[in-house]
C-alpha cells in the first residue's frame, strides 16, 4: 500500500497530494495519507465525500492520523 507522509504539512497540501493518489489509483487500491493535523481529516473527508472511495480514519498515537483510501 502507498503511503503518503504528510507530517508537518497544512492544508491544502495532504489534500493535493491524496488527490493526486486519487488520480493514479484504481478500483479496489488503497493508499494511506498519515497527517498530523486534524484540520487535514476534517478536509480530506469533506473533500472526498462525493467521490468513489471509502475512507477509514485512525488516530494511531495522539496527535497523528492515518487515513486509509480504499478505490470503490
Amino acid at each position: 500500500m502507498k503511503k503518503i507522509d504528510c507530517l508537518g504539512d497544512m492544508c491544502p497540501i495532504p489534500v493535493l497530494l491524496a488527490q493526486k493518489a486519487y488520480d493514479e489509483s484504481s478500483p479496489g487500491e488503497s493508499f494511506m495519507l498519515v497527517s498530523d493535523h486534524s484540520c487535514v481529516v476534517e478536509s480530506v473527508q469533506d473533500h472526498f465525500k462525493n467521490k468513489s472511495v471509502s475512507l477509514s480514519v485512525d488516530e494511531v498515537m495522539n496527535g497523528i492520523w492515518e487515513i486509509t483510501f480504499t478505490m470503490k
